[in-house]
C-alpha cells in the first residue's frame, strides 16, 4: 500500500462474453420528421429526474462528465441490472422519429421499446448514438430508454432528442383521473409497501410518482411499490398521482400515514469514527493535536504486518510496542481516545497470507489484542494474496471467529475493496464464507473510491454502500436497519490514486448520508493528508486540494451513527 503516496485499489474488470454482445446494430427505417425535440427534460438540467423512470431507482443525475450545460444522466449498473431509464412521450401514429443521444460508458444502448436500438461498446468520452423509427398505424405513445449493460459499470448520457412531431393532434391537455385506494400492505424498520387502484386516462397512464410529504421519492408503472431507505420508528405520509405520456399529471390520492417498525434488535450497536493514521508515512502529524483541533476520538492505526515468522509488527519493521507507534496511542488514549489496529492493507508482509494457520494468525492477533487491550481490531483485506485467494479468506475469518470468541466484548472489522454498485465477486464471497463459517463480523466496511473514474463520489459511494446493504440482507436474512449497522464505509480525502476528488463538500454528504442510515462505521484515508495542496496531486502529506487543515477529520468526527 505504501509504494504509492495514495493508497492503490485492484479493479476488477469484468469481461464481458462475446455471445452476450452478439446483439444487432441500428435499425434504419424511414427518413425522420423534423421538427421540435418532444422529450421533457432531455439535458437533464432540471437537475432530477422529471418525467424519466430509472429501473432500480439506480439513475441519478450528476454535475460531471456532461456533454451539454451542467447537467447528466448517470446509471449505477449492476450485476443484475442494466439501469435502464426510460420516458413515454405522446406521438403521432404512422410517422417518422428520429432518436438520438450521446452517451459514455461500457456498452450504452439507446432505443425505442418494441422497436430499433443501437449501442456503442465503449467509449472513454462521450459518443453520439442516433436511431430512426417510424410509428405504428395508430400508434400514439412511445417509450424511448437508455442502458448500460450488466456489471460493466455506471454509465452516462446527456442531450436525447427525439426529433419529429408531438403526438395528440393539437397536444394531450387531459391528465388522468386521480389514483384512489392508497393503503399500505406492509412496513419493516426501514421501508414500506404501497398499493392504490389504477387511474384512467383518454390515452393511457403511463407512471405513478409516489410522494412522501411533498416530495417525490419513487415513480412505477403499476399500481404497486415499495419505498426504502425509510428510518425506524418514524411515521411518514404518503401519496401517489397518475401521469400520462403527454406530462398530464392528476391530483394527488388520499393519503396513507404508516410508521415504520422499530429496529430488529439485530445490530451491533456498535459505532466508530476513526480515520486512518499512519506513523511510518506522510509526515505523521501529533494525533493530540488532531483531536484537540476536531473532536475526533478514534483512530484507526495502519498497519499491523508480518515481521517474520507470523509475528506482527507496526508495517512489517517498526516494534509492536515501545515504538513511535505506541507512542503515538498512548497520546490518543491520554486525550480521552482510542485506537483500533489495521492488519493488512495493499502490499507488504501480511500475517493473513503468511500465518502457516488459522490457529497460528489468531495466535498473532491475540499478541496485539493483549499489548493495547483492545476494542476492536480491523482487517483490511486487500490485493491476490488475502482478498482474492478463498483459502485466506477463510483463514482469516476463522482467526476472527477465534479471538472473538477469547475476549468477550471485542469488536472485529473486516475492510475491503469496492465496486460503484456493490461487492466484486470477491467480496460477496468474503460476505458469504463470514457467514458459511459463523464468524460473527460485526462490520463489514467497504472502500469507495479508485474506481476506475467517475467524477460523482458521493453518488458512487452511497450505490456501493446500498449494494452491500442488499448483499448483507440476502446472505443474513437482515433487514435494513439491520444491515445498515453492520456496514462502514473508508473513504479517500482529496485526490484518490485514479484523480477521483473527494471534496470536504462531498464528504460532508456522505458523512450525513451515513449518519442518516445509522451505518457502524466511518473512515478515510488518511489523517496524513488532511491538509491543503491545491493543485499538489496524490501525495502522501496532503489531499492535492484546497481545504482547512484537519477539515475532513473535522468532519468526520461528527459521524454518530
Amino acid at each position: 500500500m505504501r509504494h504509492l503516496p495514495g493508497r492503490p485499489r485492484r479493479r476488477l474488470l469484468a469481461l464481458l462474453g462475446s455471445a452476450a454482445l452478439a446483439l444487432g446494430g441500428a435499425v434504419a427505417l424511414p427518413g425522420t420528421a423534423q421538427a421540435a425535440n418532444v422529450l421533457t427534460d432531455p439535458g437533464f438540467e432540471s437537475g432530477g429526474l422529471s418525467l424519466w423512470t430509472c429501473s432500480g431507482n439506480l439513475g441519478s443525475v450528476v454535475s460531471s462528465p456532461v456533454h451539454g450545460g451542467s447537467k447528466a444522466l448517470q446509471g449505477a449498473v449492476s450485476s443484475s441490472d442494466n439501469a435502464q431509464c426510460e420516458q413515454t412521450v405522446a406521438v403521432k401514429p404512422n410517422t417518422a422519429y428520429t432518436l438520438s443521444g450521446w452517451v459514455r460508458g461500457s456498452y450504452v444502448y439507446l432505443g425505442v421499446d418494441g422497436g430499433a436500438s443501437t449501442w456503442t461498446s465503449s467509449p472513454s468520452a462521450y459518443s453520439r448514438l442516433s436511431v430512426s423509427f417510424t410509428t405504428g398505424a395508430s400508434q400514439t405513445s412511445a417509450k424511448v430508454y437508455v442502458h448500460g449493460w450488466y456489471a460493466q459499470g455506471s454509465y452516462q448520457a446527456d442531450d436525447i432528442s427525439l426529433d419529429g412531431p408531438g403526438g395528440g393532434g393539437g397536444g394531450d391537455t387531459q391528465a388522468p383521473s386521480t389514483p384512489g385506494g392508497l393503503t399500505s400492505t406492509g412496513k419493516t424498520s426501514s421501508s414500506v409497501s404501497l398499493k392504490w387502484n389504477a387511474a384512467t386516462d383518454n390515452v393511457g397512464v403511463t407512471a405513478y410518482d409516489i410522494y412522501s410529504g411533498a416530495d417525490q421519492v419513487l415513480s412505477v408503472s403499476g399500481t404497486t411499490a415499495t419505498v426504502s431507505g425509510l428510518s425506524a420508528s418514524t411515521a411518514y405520509t404518503f401519496t401517489v398521482k397518475a401521469r400520462d405520456a403527454a406530462g398530464n399529471t392528476s391530483g394527488a390520492s388520499g393519503a396513507v400515514s404508516v410508521t415504520t417498525s422499530a429496529g430488529s434488535g439485530g445490530g451491533t450497536g456498535f459505532k466508530q469514527a476513526a480515520p486512518y493514521l499512519f506513523e511510518g508515512w506522510g509526515d505523521p502529524p501529533n494525533p493530540a493535536t488532531v483531536m484537540n483541533a476536531t473532536g475526533v476520538k478514534w483512530f484507526t492505526m495502519a498497519f499491523v504486518l508480518d515481521s517474520g515468522g507470523c509475528n506482527p509488527s507496526w508495517d512489517g519493521s517498526r516494534p509492536l510496542t515501545g515504538g513511535a507507534d505506541q507512542s503515538a496511542i498512548n497520546q490518543i488514549r491520554s486525550a480521552g481516545g482510542d485506537i483500533v489496529p489495521s492488519f493488512g492493507g495493499w502490499q507488504g508482509s501480511k500475517l493473513g497470507a503468511n500465518c502457516s494457520s488459522a490457529g497460528a494468525l489468531a495466535g498473532a492477533l491475540q499478541k496485539v489484542i493483549d499489548a493495547y487491550s483492545l476494542k476492536s481490531i480491523d482487517m483490511d483485506i486487500e490485493n491476490t494474496d488475502e482478498f482474492e485467494n478463498e483459502a485466506v479468506q477463510a483463514k482469516i475469518l476463522t482467526a476472527l471467529k477465534t479471538v472473538k470468541a477469547n475476549n468477550p466484548g471485542l469488536k472485529t472489522i473486516v475492510t475491503f475493496g469496492t465496486t460503484t454498485t456493490g461487492p466484486t465477486y470477491y467480496g460477496n464471497r468474503l460476505i458469504e464464507q463470514a457467514k458459511s463459517i459463523g464468524a460473527d463480523i460485526d462490520v463489514f466496511t467497504i472502500m469507495p473510491f479508485d474506481f476506475g473514474g467517475g467524477a460523482d463520489m458521493y453518488g458512487n459511494t452511497v450505490n456501493a454502500a446500498e449494494g452491500l446493504k442488499t448483499k448483507l440482507k440476502s446472505t443474513f436474512g437482515w433487514d435494513d436497519a439491520t444491515a445498515y449497522s453492520h456496514l462502514g464505509i473508508s473513504g479517500m480525502n482529496g485526490l484518490s490514486d485514479q484523480q477521483e476528488n473527494t471534496t470536504p463538500e462531498t464528504w460532508t454528504k456522505i458523512r450525513d448520508w451515513s449518519n442518516a442510515h445509522h451505518i457502524a462505521r466511518l473512515a478515510y484515508w488518511a489523517v496524513n493528508r488532511d491538509r491543503p495542496c491545491a493543485g499538489g496531486g496524490v501525495v502522501s502529506n496532503c489531499s492535492g486540494i484546497d481545504q482547512s487543515t484537519w477539515q475532513f477529520t473535522s468532519i468526520t468526527a461528527g459521524f454518530t451513527g
